[in-house]
């Protein structure tokens, strides 16, 4: 049995807090590395219509031999399919490319806000026609804005569910997660490691000499134990398992504060900034 905690969304749905994620991992290599994540005891699987894997990840879980019913998988929809009637046959792709009816959690990937003359309430609106009939068991949005998500809450009649934003150490990003918070809503951490550049962070090492674990371990439980879910990925088995295995220890509250301390703002940036980001892929 997985030893991951869950946390209860908005909608009453409950997701595993860490799961195993395939952004940039190849379309030839996603269906062993799916397998193998599976095979450690991940549950969760993060991917999207822009990572171009979405056909080899529900590969990897028939590789795998694991119930569909038992794996929570998350898309994304891409962002040049934000118009109503691309967004409806976008989904169906995606769900087509899964081999699946359904899928756990859909999200909007960007809000775009510079694009579709600003509307990505529409965009939202759809969403929320895959929640009503039951293909998309949760519904959500990624990269949001408390500005977006006044608009949609302004404009809809569904709070999102989670909102995956960047996150880590060098970007804690708490007016953002202060705002989902109080609205009910879930944070997800993409990129939790800042893409590998908290590894060699001197508080963090420090830690993790004292708990003898890794620098990416102790990273992964700072977000854990503040409540955001996370999806970390690699295509090493090693550190796949490694990456699973922070459940048997705890950080101080002191550890926590001094991880948060690193926090740098807008320079911690590792990616694009929601309300200028406006890339459409060929």
């Amino acid at each position: 049995m997985s030893n991951v905690p869950t946390i209860t969304l908005n909608d009453g749905n409950a997701i595993p807090q860490l799961g195993f994620g395939v952004f940039q991992i190849e379309p030839d290599q996603t269906a062993a590395a799916v397998r193998a994540a599976l095979e450690v005891g991940y549950r969760h699987i993060d991917t999207a219509q822009m990572y171009g894997n979405e056909k080899e990840v529900g590969q990897g879980i028939r590789d795998a031999g694991v119930d569909r019913g038992d794996v929570y998988i998350t898309s994304k929809l891409n962002n040049g399919f934000h118009r109503p009637d691309d967004a409806r046959r976008a989904f169906d792709e995606t769900l087509s490319k899964l081999g699946s009816d359904y899928v756990d959690l859909f999200l909007i990937h960007w809000p775009l806000p510079t694009l579709y003359d600003g509307d990505f309430v529409s965009t939202w609106k759809t969403l929320e026609e895959f929640a009503r009939n039951g293909r998309a068991r949760s519904i959500g949005v990624s990269n949001f804005q408390p500005d977006h998500l006044d608009r949609l809450a302004e404009g809809s009649q569904t709070v999102p569910a989670v909102n995956q934003i960047e996150v880590h150490p060098y970007l804690t990003n708490e007016r953002v997660r202060t705002y989902n918070r109080e609205h009910g809503i879930a944070t997800e951490a993409w990129s939790p490691i800042a893409q590998g550049k908290v590894l060699d962070d001197e508080v963090i090492g420090r830690i993790a000499g004292k708990l003898g674990k890794t620098p990416a371990q102790v990273a992964l439980r700072w977000h854990i134990q503040r409540g955001d879910i996370i999806f970390p990925k690699s295509v090493s088995p090693e550190r796949v398992k490694s990456n699973f295995e922070i459940f048997d220890f705890e950080l101080a509250d002191d550890d926590v504060a001094s991880i948060t301390g690193l926090d740098r703002g807008e320079n911690g940036r590792t990616g694009a900034h929601p309300d200028t980001f406006d890339y459409i892929p060929d």
